[in-house]
């Protein structure tokens, strides 16, 4: 009977043991389950493409200063060049018209004083006009008298001038040279002021289509991350996404 009772309690408790030995097997499992994923979180990275925003506002400023330099803001330069090129071509060309506009004045003026006995000192433009009609200021007078305009009649002794025909045609020729150069330059300031807004809305056009390019641009996703299995080794993936 004692024997009996003996291999019972041996069995039972050899039963006992089994459990307890089974689920402190399995706790130690979800431990070490826990523990990785503590200890070695999953690494994750988002990463969108950043880009600098353009604005539209500072490509008008810059193509306002100098025709190009809103196109290069916005990084495209290839066609506003050609704004650079023209700006430049125009500047040259009001340069030189002026110049020569200036010379012809300074022409007609020491024409006027060595032929037409001119006092060229304190004349304004219009005398300068008007001796270029008139053979000498007699005739001028005697017109303006014909005509009852006496305010517009000069005093001799002050506006004196005497030409012969040829010489007055002679400064003429100068005078409307002059005139001519300086009105040219009137389509200069025109063409630069057109330059200029053809280069503002160019710029403004490709500043609009880098932004929509830069959006529609290549963005992408990486998520790491270690992952622990009790049957295989420790192992290291990566996820890479992109979005177009």
């Amino acid at each position: 009977m004692k024997k009996i009772f003996l291999i019972i309690t041996f069995y039972g408790c050899s039963i006992l043991g089994q459990e307890i030995e089974q689920k402190n097997f399995f706790h130690l499992i979800n431990e070490v389950k826990i523990t990785s994923k503590e200890t070695q979180p999953e690494l994750k990275q988002n990463n969108l493409v950043e880009y600098k925003k353009k604005n539209a506002g500072l490509a008008i400023v810059y193509s306002l200063l100098l025709p190009g330099m809103g196109e290069l803001y916005a990084e495209s330069y290839e066609s506003g060049k050609y704004f650079t090129i023209a700006e430049g071509a125009l500047w040259v060309t009001y340069i030189g018209i002026n110049t020569y506009g200036n010379w012809q004045k300074d022409r007609y003026k020491s024409f006027a004083a060595a032929n037409g006995n001119v006092d060229i000192q304190g004349k304004d433009d219009d005398y300068f006009a008007t001796i270029s009609e008139y053979l000498s200021i007699e005739q001028y007078n005697n017109e303006k008298a014909l005509e009852r305009n006496f305010i517009e009649m000069l005093y001799e002794n002050k506006y004196f001038w005497k030409w012969t025909s040829e010489d007055r045609k002679a400064y003429r020729s100068m005078w409307v040279s002059s005139e001519q150069s300086f009105n040219n330059l009137r389509f200069v300031v025109g063409a630069l002021i057109i330059n200029r807004i053809a280069s503002v809305i160019n710029a403004v056009r490709l500043v609009s289509a880098y932004n929509r390019r830069q959006v529609e641009d290549l963005s992408w996703n990486i998520s790491a991350g270690v992952e622990n299995s009790i049957n295989l080794p420790n192992h290291f993936t990566i996820n890479f996404q992109k979005n177009f």
